[in-house]
């Protein structure tokens, strides 16, 4: 069962979120010929502050 995490600065929308699920999912079905219902996505949500990029925070930018 591949189990996929992903972190994203929150604010995404849930039309975005189904879009992504639908994508990712397609792509471990194909490439890693999972079974559609064993592949499980989690999404975990950062805010920008907890986040920097070339030594600055995200909520700075």
């Amino acid at each position: 069962m591949p189990n996929i995490t992903v972190e994203l600065l929150s604010g995404r929308t849930l039309d975005q979120r189904r879009d992504f699920v639908a994508a990712v999912t397609d792509a471990a079905v194909d490439v890693l010929k999972a079974r559609r219902e064993a592949v499980r996505i989690v999404f975990t949500e950062i805010e920008k502050p907890d986040v920097a990029n070339g030594g600055v925070l995200e909520s700075d930018r």
